[in-house]
């Protein structure tokens, strides 16, 4: 007969235990027992602020128990973070059987038992049976660590951990021989709020200096600035960005002077390497930035070489500072290039100023109705130029530049300026941008490799977030975008790419509810040139004769009206099963604008990567493809850099023959 004092339920049970207990007891007994005896406070006030209760303790040993698998997965992590000692983690969801005291026995409890054991101090593991039942930003922040054979039991469990979104094809962390340094905006600690700016540009000083006169790899700004206050902790800093070693300080102003402490953390150990305090007169902060980055140039025992351009008036650092990109919306660029012609007035010799202007300018330029173009484009050249004299790495410049140079029939000009990037020391610029011009040439598998090298080191940057995902996605691999667009969406809600990318991405993978999601959600939000986009969707997800006939008619129309087509358009309606009607078209069309209203606005009008998307081949498998890519200029570059797309050994038919035959065909002049 079964017992009826025992009961069966199912649970999510996080197990901990304090990392080196055995070793801690044996060198200080007393001081041990203290320690894990205040660490059982802090865990039980954690288990009931998120809902669960500590069911059983023995020695450095704790269980607990959650109906809610997301609360112990949030509970678990903050654990981690915060037990000093160090503890590891362990979590699952499955049977336990009840005792008549409370406490919980039976399989679930041991496998998070083993799953603790596997964990690494100061980290958690948790089971794919609670992975499966937690949705938001932390189910995002969790990737596979494999399956493990869990000690003293026949079966295997997949595993998950935090790190970055998941990718088959992401690159791997860096080993203890490749130091990455994340610098964290320094803490503003006076009540002046306007030292916030002084605080952050700190930080952006040395961001710049490490990346120009050293070896070492640093994060970029945007990744690194978004983790202030108690978000600043050195796991999960490590964790998020994947960094070896985190700098981190505070700015006190008092009266006139200033006070800067700034300190050096190796992320594993968490042992300070280095740590020193500045005390200045307040007009003298820009030489203790200066001081700052030798002194960490130093303890890294890393090449560097003094460089600085900035301005010295603070006033003028200020309005560079509050001109620093977000979303890359347009009225949001517009007023920071407004900030920014100030500055440059002001401080002619200030060359990150006259780089970030260009740089902003040009992407305001993506805007502008076509037959403006020409004359902006001469402005940003002369502010590029400008910003290039007084630092000729300036990487602003450079994209700035990069941006101004037609979306094809000039892929040579784009390789000389991404070679120019990827020479620039640090640069994480250099690999985003190569994994942006590998895609518009073909070459996607370069793309997702250059653009998951950027990603690693700049992954909270929503551009370089954008242009990942947009890799992933253009190689196949839509389902791996689709979290990085999600998390865009969230994070940096203006930004209208990712609303656009990620409804597209839905498409590919036919996730049809999610669509119909998010197109209430773009009702309230500007697609702005994403919104042609959407005829397309409706009707890869309705293919019914009537809405493939709208397709054609719109293709025709606009071809009728404007006389030009945008290459986006002929590779929708080729996969729709238009393949005749889009290069009946394009045979006549002018592949660029005409300067008209009915002109492709954005960062991606008329440009070529939509021609090599994965998802999309039928425009491809065509051999009357080859001759569309020479008008375009694509088939004169891979002739001279022998250096074939991706797609050459896909299609059937003998592309590199084809290529050969067209290499006379005119390239198409892009006149704007």
């Amino acid at each position: 007969m079964a017992d009826e004092s025992q009961s069966r339920k199912l649970a999510t049970i996080v197990a901990l235990d304090v990392a080196g207990y055995s070793a801690r007891i044996e060198a200080d007994e007393e001081r041990t027992t203290a320690e894990v005896a205040a660490l059982r406070q802090v865990i039980e006030g954690t288990a009931e602020r998120r809902g669960g209760r500590v069911f059983n303790m023995a020695g450095d040993g704790f269980m607990l128990e959650f109906g809610s698998s997301l609360s112990a997965v949030e509970a678990a992590f903050e654990l981690a973070d915060e037990c000093d000692p160090k503890v590891r983690v362990g979590v699952h969801l499955g049977d336990v059987v009840v005792q008549p005291n409370g406490d919980l026995l039976g399989h679930g409890v041991n496998v998070a038992a083993r799953l603790m054991a596997r964990s690494e101090p100061g980290s958690v593991l948790v089971s794919a049976d609670v992975h499966r039942t937690i949705r938001g930003p932390i189910a995002k922040r969790l990737v596979s660590r494999g399956t493990i054979q869990l000690d003293k039991m026949s079966e295997t469990i997949e595993a998950f951990g935090v790190g970055s979104s998941p990718s088959a094809t992401i690159v791997s962390p860096p080993t203890g021989d490749e130091p990455v340094l994340a610098v964290l905006p320094f803490d503003n600690l006076s009540d002046d709020r306007e030292m916030q700016f002084f605080s952050d540009g700190v930080s952006e000083e040395i961001i710049q200096r490490l990346s120009r006169g050293s070896q070492i790899k640093v994060i970029g700004r945007t990744s690194s600035f978004q983790f202030r206050g108690a978000d600043k902790t050195a796991k999960k800093v490590a964790a998020e960005l994947r960094c070896s070693h985190i700098l981190d300080g505070s700015v006190r102003r008092a009266g006139g002077r200033v006070r800067i402490a700034a300190h050096l953390v190796e992320a594993a150990s968490q042992t300070t390497l280095w740590s020193d305090r500045y005390d200045r007169g307040l007009e003298d902060f820009f030489a203790v930035q200066d001081d700052i980055s030798e002194h960490i140039a130093g303890a890294l025992d890393q090449t560097f070489t003094s460089f600085s351009t900035k301005a010295s008036d603070p006033a003028v650092y200020d309005l560079y500072l509050r001109a620093s990109p977000v979303s890359l919306a347009p009225d949001e660029v517009r007023t920071n290039v407004g900030l920014l012609e100030v500055a440059t007035q002001r401080a002619p010799e200030f060359a990150e100023a006259w780089g970030r202007l260009a740089f902003l300018r040009a992407w305001v330029r993506l805007y502008q109705p076509f037959t403006e173009r020409a004359a902006s484009a001469r402005l940003v050249e002369r502010e590029a130029q400008h910003a290039l004299a007084l630092d000729s790495r300036n990487v602003d410049a450079l994209v700035a530049r990069l941006f101004v140079t037609p979306p094809y029939g000039r892929f040579t000009e784009v390789e000389k300026v991404v070679d120019q990037l990827r020479g620039v020391p640090g640069s994480i610029d250099g690999h985003m941008y190569a994994g942006w011009g590998a895609r518009s040439v073909g070459w996607l598998r370069d793309s997702v490799e250059e653009s998951e090298r950027a990603f690693l080191l700049d992954s909270l940057n929503p551009l370089c977030a954008n242009l990942t995902a947009l890799a992933r996605m253009a190689a196949g691999d839509a389902e791996a975008a689709v979290p990085i667009f999600e998390d865009l969406i969230e994070r940096v809600p203006d930004m209208s790419y990712a609303i656009a990318n990620l409804l597209r991405a839905k498409a590919f993978v036919e996730d049809w509810e999610g669509v119909d999601r998010l197109l209430d959600s773009a009702a309230q939000r500007p697609l702005r040139e994403f919104q042609d986009g959407l005829a397309f969707i409706r009707t890869k997800r309705d293919p019914t004769p009537e809405n493939i006939a709208g397709i054609r008619d719109a293709l025709a129309s606009h071809y009728e009206k404007t006389g030009c087509v945008d290459v986006s358009r002929l590779v929708y309606a080729a996969h729709l099963g238009l393949v005749d009607e889009a290069y009946s078209t394009a045979e006549d069309a002018c592949l660029g604008p005409r300067g008209t209203a009915d002109d492709i606005m954005g960062p991606d009008g008329y440009r070529t990567g939509l021609l090599f998307h994965a998802g999309m081949p039928e425009l491809r498998n065509d051999p009357r493809f080859v001759r569309l890519c020479a008008r375009l200029g694509l088939v004169e570059f891979w002739l001279a850099t022998e250096k074939w797309p991706d797609c050459a050994d896909e299609v059937p038919y003998d592309f590199k023959a084809e290529c050969e035959n067209a290499r006379s065909t005119p390239v198409d002049e892009f006149s704007f």
